[in-house]
């Protein structure tokens, strides 16, 4: 028989009336009871009774106010602004806020103590979330506010969810989460949590997925910043050989869904799982990695077991050959060239003309893993700065044409300042951003 996760509220992904009358009995049970006597804990998760015991010696009021609400205004975004996950959150608003109010719910981005600093998402659930002080600024740990998802997986270091009445506080329990913790990925310290609140279907396994997966992503967006922020002497040092072995392979994963991997005597074109597994992969070794198959599971949304990843990495190896993949951890043997590195290193030097050749379109476009998709907005947004900043008015509008460029104003608008005042050009540009104006 398979083992229940302890950490899903609900393993069938849908509650029942009388699992809800059944914690609510629990909760009554203890906080009437006295201390010494068990209640009714088989009743209720593990995680959750121990919370409430923990909440309960904190001297949490299930009956009392709303947590208080410690940061304000300038002090509010002093604090936010200082703080390590503020990199990130253009990350955790690509991955989640942005389609948090087709999904109904709202995300939240805590410190580690607790305090919300990012509260988005759902307006109308915002506006009905104020009434328990689910806001930017409040403390929501577990000694102010009880039981909760961000709470506990601050408290125990693991994704968590609660599902309505196993919140301690009755105020809090119409409500469902989900939460994550993330980390420095240098130092393991715990930065904060990641959360989603809303109804019930906040509290299915697939969100737990979900919001682990963000977490997973946004360590990954702070790593990446870290390593580019060192200087370069340092950066040396971390790689395992400053020259790097000859190229065994070139593979290519711009505009195709399929990776097409050029092997010594062959070429190999790649399932999607197997391209994107073989792109994290190549993506760790630029700073000497590799990746575990839990790292792998969570970086392609944690929708397999460990063992299937390590399955997959199995086939994948017969594939493309021993020579070219190891294990413990999985790791790249030799150097592998790809079109997304050309395209980045064409950029610093100003090539763009040659940047836009190697440019065939997004990468692995049809790709959901958190990291294939942060790395995918990322290019987007070098190569549309680097046009807009330097580039010239033939790449602009070469870059104008393509689905990344053709709604953007900034570009159009650039290409306007470039062309002279009686070129014929500027019709077409000018009928352009009016209709791009009307949109908004």
């Amino acid at each position: 028989m398979t083992a229940v996760n302890p950490w899903l509220a609900l393993p069938n992904g849908t509650p029942s009336h009388a699992l809800t009358r059944q914690i609510r009995a629990a909760h009554q049970a203890l906080i009437t009871t006295p201390v010494d006597r068990p209640g009714r804990r088989g009743e209720v998760r593990p995680i959750v009774w121990d919370s409430w015991q923990r909440s309960l010696g904190s001297g949490v009021d299930p009956e009392g106010g709303a947590p208080s609400v410690d940061l304000v205004d300038d002090d509010l975004r002093a604090y936010r602004d200082a703080h390590p996950l503020a990199a990130v959150m253009p990350v955790i608003r690509k991955l989640l806020v942005e389609d948090a109010e087709s999904d109904k719910m709202i995300v939240a981005v805590t410190d580690a103590g607790g305090c919300l600093l990012w509260v988005e998402g759902d307006s109308r659930l915002r506006s009905q979330a104020e009434g328990i002080h689910f806001v930017e600024g409040a403390n929501w740990g577990e000694s102010h506010a009880g039981t909760n998802a961000p709470a506990i997986a601050l408290a125990l270091d693991h994704c968590v969810q609660v599902y309505r009445s196993e919140h301690f506080h009755r105020r809090v329990q119409p409500w469902s989460c989900s939460a994550a913790p993330v980390h420095d990925p240098m130092t393991g310290q715990l930065l904060g949590a990641l959360d989603v609140t809303g109804g019930d279907h906040v509290a299915s396994p697939h969100m737990l997925t979900l919001v682990r997966a963000a977490a997973a992503a946004a360590e990954a967006e702070l790593r990446w910043q870290r390593l580019c922020a060192l200087p370069e002497k340092v950066t040396r040092r971390t790689l395992p050989d400053p020259s790097p072995p000859p190229r065994c392979a070139a593979l290519e994963v711009l505009g195709r869904d399929r990776a097409y991997l050029s092997l010594p005597g062959r070429q190999v074109e790649l399932s999607l799982r197997h391209s994107e597994l073989f792109f994290l992969l190549t993506e760790a070794a630029l700073i000497g990695q590799g990746r575990t198959a839990e790292q792998l599971m969570l970086e392609l949304h944690g929708t397999a077991p460990a063992v299937t990843i390590r399955a997959e990495m199995s086939r994948l190896r017969r594939v493309i050959g021993q020579d070219v993949l190891a294990s413990r951890p999985y790791r790249l043997i030799r150097a592998v060239d790809s079109d997304l590195a050309r395209v980045g290193q064409l950029l610093e030097r100003g090539a763009h003309r040659q940047a836009l050749d190697t440019y065939r379109g997004p990468l692995l476009p049809t790709s959901t893993a958190p990291h294939v998709v942060v790395l995918r907005a990322r290019l987007v947004a070098r190569i549309r700065e680097a046009l807009v900043s330097h580039g010239h008015v033939d790449q602009l509008l070469r870059w104008a044409q393509t689905p990344e460029g053709h709604d953007d104003a900034a570009v159009w608008q650039a290409c306007l300042g470039q062309l002279p005042v009686r070129s014929a050009r500027r019709t077409s540009v000018l009928r352009r951003l009016a209709e791009l104006d009307r949109r908004r």
